[in-house]
């Protein structure tokens, strides 16, 4: 009797040991996936295949604005004003620069389908208002360019010297005057662009300038 009672508790002991050595080798197997989870490296996300445009950014410190048949971006730092007679359509103030007296102002006109004369007959007028000091010819001065923008014909003029607005205009004459102006040909009939004011105003926003013209589109 006393035999057999130490073999039941031989078996009883095994059997716990047995027990216990099971259950650490499942803990130590249920364990390890959980290491190796908390181990690796979190996964990094994807590169966008459409990285964000600069172009899309700059943009954004333009507006467009319908002018007519034409879209436009107008830069933020003009200033809009409700346009000083019948036959503008819009305008802006450019703010002027450290030293100069004056704003440069945009104007933009539009007379109705064969109103208001031909592109040349413009921009030889335009180019009228403005004089040389040593009294040459600011005709022989002044740049011309055409170029086709949104589809539409572009005529680019600039010319620098004493500008006088013409007979509708108190203004005295203004010497160290720069003007930049466009005519651009709609199917509606030609708009008119022209910028004018003190030469160092007007090299600060020329390039402004450039892109609002080269945003046109129909």
């Amino acid at each position: 009797m006393k035999g057999t009672h130490r073999i039941t508790g031989w078996g009883r002991i095994g059997s716990f040991g047995l027990l216990f050595i099971t259950t650490l080798f499942w803990l130590a197997c249920s364990a390890q996936p959980e290491t190796a989870r908390t181990s690796a490296p979190p996964e990094t996300p994807p590169a966008s295949p459409h990285p964000v445009s600069t172009v899309a950014a700059e943009s954004g410190s333009a507006t467009e604005k319908g002018l007519g048949p034409i879209k436009a971006k107008v830069p933020a730092e003009w200033i809009e004003q409700t346009p000083s007679s019948s036959m503008r359509k819009a305008q802006y103030v450019l703010p002027k620069v450290a030293g100069d007296a004056e704003d440069g102002e945009l104007a933009v006109f539009y007379f109705g389908l064969g109103q208001g004369g031909s592109v040349e007959a413009n921009i030889e007028r335009w180019i009228g208002q403005i004089s040389q000091p040593d009294g040459s010819s600011s005709k022989d001065k002044a740049k011309t360019n055409k170029k086709e923008i949104g589809g539409m014909q572009v005529t680019l003029v600039e010319v620098s010297g004493t500008y006088s607005a013409g007979m509708m205009s108190n203004a005295p004459p203004r010497q160290g005057y720069r003007m930049l102006a466009a005519v651009a040909e709609t199917p509606e009939g030609p708009w008119f662009f022209k910028l004018t004011g003190p030469e160092k105003t007007i090299a600060k926003w020329s390039s402004s300038f450039d892109q609002f013209i080269g945003s046109f589109k129909q």
